[in-house]
């Protein structure tokens, strides 16, 4: 059984997890002109994420209130924001999931954006590629992020993007892509995996955590994202029925 505590507080990853997504800059409104044709394909249907499992491995997950505000900014059509804890509440990580089928808005919404918008700092950035079996990984970029005098409050972020049920670590293919008007990008998804460096936990420490929950959840991510991607193609709609939609 999930047992939730109601006068836990949100942890401060789970709050800079929510701040994703607020702020953009000059290049994504430069994109959003370039690729501002009508939507060819329908929306994701907000519930389509709801599926995914609330235990992972030995990991329980909890449902963290998401903000109406940024719902609407991130202009995505699914979304989930969990805390998942395990060892009895010992180690946690922020789990943050959007998709949808705006391309060229999403494309611009992710951490070394959107983080710095939001006032923290940049500490550091590596590219990873995580070994799921002996033939597949997933590439992912992980972020630390730090804010406050003396840089006080430390996070750290993983991040990968999933394009048409695709892992990808960076937005370089569907940049590519997006440029080329005829090529068609069906879906697009982020993925957030975000520990807080505490007093405990250090920000190796962290990192470790949020591998560690990355490799845990990839094949249920990919499962969810391969049904989604199946049934996404199956109900293609006219770009002005789809255009209405989002208005």
């Amino acid at each position: 059984m999930i047992r939730s505590n109601p006068n836990r507080r949100p942890t401060a990853a789970a709050v800079a997890a929510s701040l994703l997504m607020l702020v953009s800059g000059l290049t994504y409104r430069l994109m959003a002109a370039r690729v501002g044709t009508p939507l060819a394909t329908a929306p994701i249907a907000p519930g389509a994420l709801a599926e995914f499992p609330m235990q992972i491995a030995d990991w329980v997950g909890e449902e963290v209130p998401l903000d109406a505000a940024i719902i609407r900014g991130t202009q995505t059509d699914a979304h989930i924001n969990r805390r998942y804890s395990r060892h009895n509440d010992l180690e946690s990580v922020s789990f943050y999931v959007a998709c949808g089928v705006r391309t060229s808005e999403m494309a611009y919404h992710r951490p070394d954006v959107c983080y710095p918008g939001a006032g923290w700092t940049r500490v550091e950035q590596h590219p990873l590629e995580l070994p799921l079996s002996e033939e597949t990984e997933l590439p992912c970029t992980i972020f630390q992020f730090a804010r406050g005098e003396l840089r006080k409050e430390t996070v750290t972020v993983l991040h990968y993007w999933i394009v048409d049920g695709r892992f990808c670590r960076d937005v370089s293919p569907l940049r590519s892509r997006l440029w080329r008007l005829s090529a068609k990008v069906d879906s697009i998804a982020q993925v957030q995996i975000v520990a807080s460096s505490t007093e405990t936990l250090t920000s190796e420490a962290a990192s470790k955590l949020v591998c560690a929950f990355a490799v845990d959840s990839a094949s249920a991510v990919a499962r969810l994202f391969g049904d989604i991607q199946r049934s996404h193609e199956r109900e293609p709609v006219c770009p002005k029925e789809t255009e209405d939609k989002h208005r």
